[in-house]
């Protein structure tokens, strides 16, 4: 915006230049041109008239005059007729304009070119002896043109030089006041950007014109509101951690005690699938509780190191993986260090649901890849398995809450893993993608934004 205003201030700028210089160099071009046209012609005109007198002391006087005006100026006299008059002085040739000097007895005038002036201006004009009417000869005078084109580029030069100079000044105040006008919207990028990072404290100073006063004041307004929000629900979320976690312990707990003190094996069967249920619904509870905590918990993105929290998931995950004889191997560009935005905790729980629901659907002694695949500006991280797969249908619902796919998230699955997966992915600004595995299975990526090498030195220096 700062360079459109710019742009566009320089333009209007150039326009009032264009408008006030151009005809005034033009102008004073032609007075230039109409002076020395006239300077010319009065002195052709003094020195025909003394041709045309054709006596001896009018003779001397024009060869004087003749002499004293080629030394003075950068003209040259040329006379035709008159013979015995200033023999010292060159004959013009014979052409149109001395013809039509000495046949009409019409001056003539020849500046060699249709486009300003050529390199010599030639003004012939006819002697005609006063009372006889009759033209006795003419005085040509071919006058350079020279020192005219050095003041022609002296002014058109002058006036390009200071033209040149006024844009410059026009632009260092354009980048001024474009800046000053554009300060107020910058603030209110710099407050969205970092209200977009889940820094919810971020405020806008109200400044500029009342239109931005408003704007500022409306979305500081907003963003109070939501950051009050987020924390109610906070609140909420932590309250409900504690009250229901509690009561199911306890349920639990009653179970287990009824089941040692009772003998009779039905309803001994009752009380362990009562037992299962409590279990169940205390798996239900944490993985809502931990979806409601990724949906409530806004913080801003920053750099880690990707491959340092892969090996330390991987770390933990294998012994788990072992005792069923599961491989997890890590592929792709492991070379590097590459880095990623993300809120601190996410990209650890994102791979322990992601490595569960593999290890879980994996067959004893299969494999489970993990791909780390840098691209441009992102970069993703693929965990295949050689489970059943799922269908496209199962795909399109996979990220759905409490859904479960058959094999893919076994018996004890709550249907939240993917789910929480897909919205601690958006708040990183992220994806998440289902594709089939190579010979079979499912593949999830993980894709987050990437950060540069030069930023990620400097972060860390």
């Amino acid at each position: 915006m700062i360079r459109q205003l710019v742009r566009s201030y320089i333009f209007l700028v150039a326009i009032a230049i264009a408008l006030f210089t151009v005809p005034v160099a033009f102008s004073l071009t032609s007075q230039l041109r109409g002076d020395t046209e006239d300077s010319v012609m009065r002195e052709a005109e003094t020195m025909a008239l003394l041709l045309a007198n054709g006596d001896p002391t009018s003779c001397e006087a024009l060869q004087k005059m003749a002499t004293a005006y080629a030394t003075q100026t950068p003209g040259d006299v040329e006379v035709a007729g008159a013979p015995g008059c200033a023999p010292d002085l060159l004959r013009p040739a014979q052409d149109a304009a001395l013809t039509t000097a000495l046949d009409r007895n019409k001056p003539t005038t020849d500046w060699g070119s249709s486009f300003i002036w050529g390199p010599e201006l030639v003004i012939t004009v006819p002697a005609e002896r006063a009372g006889e009417d009759r033209v006795v000869g003419a005085v040509r005078i071919v006058y350079s043109t020279n020192e005219m084109t050095d003041r022609l580029w002296t002014i058109w030069g002058f006036r390009a030089i200071l033209a040149v100079l006024v844009l410059v000044v026009a632009a260092l105040l354009g980048v001024g006041v474009a800046r000053r006008l554009t300060r107020p919207l910058r603030q209110l990028n710099d407050m969205a950007s970092k209200f977009s990072d889940g820094d919810l404290t971020a405020r806008s100073p109200v400044t500029g014109p009342p239109e931005t006063q408003t704007l500022a004041r409306t979305l500081n307004q907003g963003a109070e509101r939501l950051d009050t929000l987020i924390a109610a629900q906070r609140i909420f979320v932590a309250d409900a951690s504690h009250q229901l976690r509690t009561p199911l312990t306890a349920l639990r707990l009653s179970l287990d005690n009824i089941a040692d003190g009772v003998d009779d094996e039905f309803v001994r069967e009752d009380v362990e699938q009562a037992t299962a249920e409590v279990v169940r619904m205390n798996r239900l509870v944490n993985g809502l509780l931990v979806l409601a905590r990724a949906e409530a918990k806004v913080t801003a993105a920053e750099p880690l190191p990707l491959l340092d929290i892969v090996r330390e998931r991987l770390a933990v995950w294998r012994p788990a993986a072992d005792e069923r004889g599961v491989t997890i191997a890590l592929r792709g560009s492991i070379d590097g260090r590459p880095s990623v935005l993300s809120s601190p905790g996410h990209l650890d729980q994102m791979l322990d649901n992601v490595l569960s629901n593999a290890l879980e659907v994996s067959p004893d002694g299969g494999t489970i890849t993990v791909r780390v695949d840098p691209r441009d500006d992102v970069v993703g991280v693929s965990v295949l398995d050689e489970g059943p797969g799922m269908s496209d249908a199962e795909k399109s619902r996979a990220f759905d809450r409490f859904w479960r796919g058959q094999g893919l998230t076994g018996k004890g699955g709550s249907g939240l893993g993917l789910a929480v997966v897909k919205q601690l992915a958006t708040d990183d600004g992220g994806t998440v993608a289902l594709t089939d595995a190579p010979g079979g299975g499912l593949c999830v990526t993980i894709t987050l934004r990437a950060v540069s090498s030069r930023a990620s030195s400097r972060s860390g220096g």
